[in-house]
């Protein structure tokens, strides 16, 4: 083997690797295998990555070694090809640019990571005192179905009345609690009567 077929191998792995987990990611691909290391490199270290509030990206992940494969195998076969360098110093580059790659990756990766993360509280996801609308009709201590908005998501939850009063559907309602999956529902008119 000679070091522009090394080059060459290692281009096409990390490329090919590269692709194939964008698309995983990006179209939802999922393979009939579930691969796992033996390690958790990317979950654990000390010092190394970037941690924010609990979040943590490893300096060693798939993402920015298939990319150091990729521009160091690039680099390093166009070199052999069409350079009159010495091995070593066509080494060197190729080192150098395969560290750059996955130095840009795992930037691009750190930065998404960081600008996606949120805060969340458990008050925002308590459904306790979201007003809505009853979708389908409650009967008299019977259940139906009640719609509201939370955080700008439209939610439905399984409905009864508070009181145990019949609720027609499109009444607008407050929920007053929430337990075992249902929403106990009171109308708006009466909940601001309290």
């Amino acid at each position: 083997m000679t070091w522009s077929d090394f080059y060459f191998f290692c281009f096409l792995v990390g490329f090919s690797l590269s692709v194939l987990s964008f698309f995983a990611g990006a179209v939802h691909l999922h393979l009939p295998l579930k691969w796992h290391l033996p390690f958790h490199g990317g979950h654990h270290g000390a010092g190394s990555g970037i941690a924010k509030g609990g979040a943590h990206l490893s300096w060693f992940n798939a993402s920015s070694v298939l990319a150091f494969l990729a521009w160091f195998g690039g680099t390093g076969y166009l070199l052999t090809k069409h350079a009159s360098l010495i091995a070593i110093f066509c080494l060197a580059i190729a080192i150098a640019a395969g560290l750059t790659g996955g130095w840009i990756v795992f930037r691009f990766m750190s930065r998404l990571l960081r600008d996606t993360e949120v805060q969340m509280n458990e008050w925002d996801y308590r459904h306790e005192g979201s007003v809505g609308r009853v979708s389908i009709s409650i009967p008299a201590g019977g259940a139906g179905e009640v719609i509201f908005e939370q955080h700008g998501v439209r939610r439905s939850a399984g409905a009864r009345s508070d009181d145990g009063s019949p609720l027609e559907k499109g009444a607008e309602v407050v929920i007053s609690r929430y337990e075992k999956g249902m929403a106990y529902v009171r109308k708006w008119d009466e909940f601001t009567k309290l």
